[in-house]
């Protein structure tokens, strides 16, 4: 009999003795015990597939519950453990991080290395304190909210974010056909990926000497009718505003890229390192912030922003569920003279909404933002990413095919695409949620992409092979639909717990 993977571990769980620090308050193992010891440690889905799935066969279920019976001394000791690291972590007065987050696997580790603590416990865990948290190097969110908030220093950051802002490149690019050449450059980088003789590398040098990336950066600082950075998904804004300094800061309930604040870009820098001492201290960290919030992109070098316009020419054409992509238009047109009249398109805006382009085949520039008007299913991609019709130029691209056929292979986009064909609106609930961000698909990739890019900026980790480009721009989408798998499997695991749980009832 098929059974739900989560139902399982629970049952398997509550019948472990001696697990209640890595336990919640009704019996079961914290989410963050499956997911930092359970999955990675000890089941191990990837080495043993039968445990992988959301629902189990007889046969994963056996094998799950012997796997975690094995280490059930392990389970027993990381967890007495866990208790001596948060005893020993108040008495060293120490409040930066989570404990869980921080010490579960060093309690694994010292469970499978010791056993059960002995006479020595507090030395060791002492140790292991200093380890996890002398080495950031006095690179501590709590030393930022100090360094930020104490009155000189706020004053002076304050100013230094006015003189930025004030002074930010805002000329127009030129008549320069970015989109094409943008999506020139994913092809070919899509063709070195797989071995072909042909060089890239020179496209994307001319690229970065040509400051493409710059130049699309900065239209996305003027406000458009539709498809701008707000319709990008990296603000809320009509025109990204100016940077605040800030003193909070969540993953929890971060701002969109455009509209973080200093604090919390420093913040996100500092939580997603795991060894804080390859970056610059506080003060230089904070400083150079300020000033690449204000760049174009709210990146510094220029080889990431032609990066963060390619990703940006991708996810333009991205369309999992399989229509013509509602933001796609390579048409050349000059960047600067492609606002036109604002009044004109203001007043197609007010008539067509933002949205309008999901479904009546209108399209943006990817360049300025202007919605064109483009026959639906006027270019569509072979599987080998050619256009079916040559006719239509540059609406096609074998970068986009790539993509694209992957994505609408996954299950979860099949459900999708049933949702808006027969209930269109009606549904609701996190597929419903899944299933909107499939008909924006540019919004959660240009957010990914923004984040991996800012922390290669701070590292100043530049990109300048076509491969590796590649790479980057297909790794966000692929971290997106993993992301979306994830959410459709524990929204069907929570379905599929209720229907149990009504059975037995």
């Amino acid at each position: 009999m098929r059974r739900p993977r989560a139902m399982v571990l629970d049952e398997v769980w509550r019948g472990l003795d001696g697990v209640d620090a890595l336990s919640g308050p009704q019996g079961a193992p914290l989410r963050r015990t499956v997911k930092l010891i359970l999955d990675p440690l000890v089941i191990r889905p990837v080495q043993h597939p039968l445990c992988a799935g959301s629902v189990l066969d007889a046969d994963g279920v056996t094998l799950l519950t012997s796997l975690v019976l094995a280490r059930s001394d392990a389970l027993r000791a990381c967890a007495s453990w866990f208790t001596v690291l948060k005893q020993a972590r108040r008495a060293l007065r120490i409040t930066e991080g989570n404990a869980q987050d921080l010490y579960f696997q060093r309690c694994f580790e010292l469970a499978t290395l010791h056993g059960e603590p002995g006479a020595d416990a507090r030395e060791r865990a002492a140790a292991v304190l200093r380890e996890v948290h002398e080495g950031t190097g006095g690179r501590t969110t709590t030393a930022l909210k100090n360094l930020v908030t104490e009155p000189n220093r706020l004053a002076e950051l304050t100013t230094l974010i006015d003189s930025a802002w004030r002074t930010r490149p805002l000329a127009n690019s030129g008549a320069r056909d970015l989109a094409s050449e943008l999506t020139e450059l994913l092809d070919a980088s899509t063709l070195a990926r797989e071995g072909d003789p042909a060089d890239a590398g020179p496209l994307l040098d001319e690229l970065i000497e040509d400051k493409v990336g710059t130049h699309r950066g900065i239209a996305l600082w003027r406000a458009h009718p539709r498809y701008g950075a707000d319709d990008l998904g990296l603000t809320v804004h009509e025109c990204p505003p100016r940077p605040a300094v800030g003193a909070a800061a969540s993953t929890a309930t971060l701002a969109l890229p455009f509209d973080r604040s200093i604090y919390e870009r420093v913040f996100t820098v500092l939580q997603g390192s795991i060894d804080r001492t390859d970056l610059p201290d506080l003060p230089t960290l904070v400083s150079t912030e300020v000033n690449r919030s204000c760049s174009p992109w709210g990146l510094l070098d220029e080889s990431l922003r032609v990066t963060a316009a390619a990703g940006c020419e991708l996810a333009l054409g991205l369309s999992p569920l399989d229509a013509v992509p509602p933001a796609r238009d390579l048409v050349a047109t000059e960047l600067s003279g492609a606002r036109g009249d604002r009044s004109e398109r203001s007043a197609e805006s007010e008539q067509d909404g933002p949205e309008a382009g999901l479904h009546t085949g209108t399209t943006p520039s990817a360049k300025s933002g202007v919605g064109v008007r483009v026959p639906v299913g006027a270019a569509q991609c072979d599987s080998r990413g050619q256009r079916a019709d040559a006719g239509e130029p540059g609406l096609g691209s074998r970068a986009h095919a790539v993509v694209n056929a992957r994505w609408r292979r996954e299950a979860y986009v099949l459900q999708a695409r049933r949702y808006s064909v027969h209930l269109g609106e009606a549904v609701s609930g996190p597929l419903a949620v899944v299933a909107a961000e499939l008909r924006t698909p540019w919004r959660p990739y240009l957010r990914r992409l923004w984040v991996r890019l800012h922390g290669r900026d701070v590292r100043e980790l530049a990109v300048f092979d076509p491969v590796e480009l590649w790479d980057l721009l297909d790794g966000v989408a692929r971290s997106v639909m993993l992301d979306h798998r994830t959410r459709v499997k524990q929204a069907l695991t929570v379905a599929m717990d209720d229907v149990e749980e009504a059975r037995a009832s």
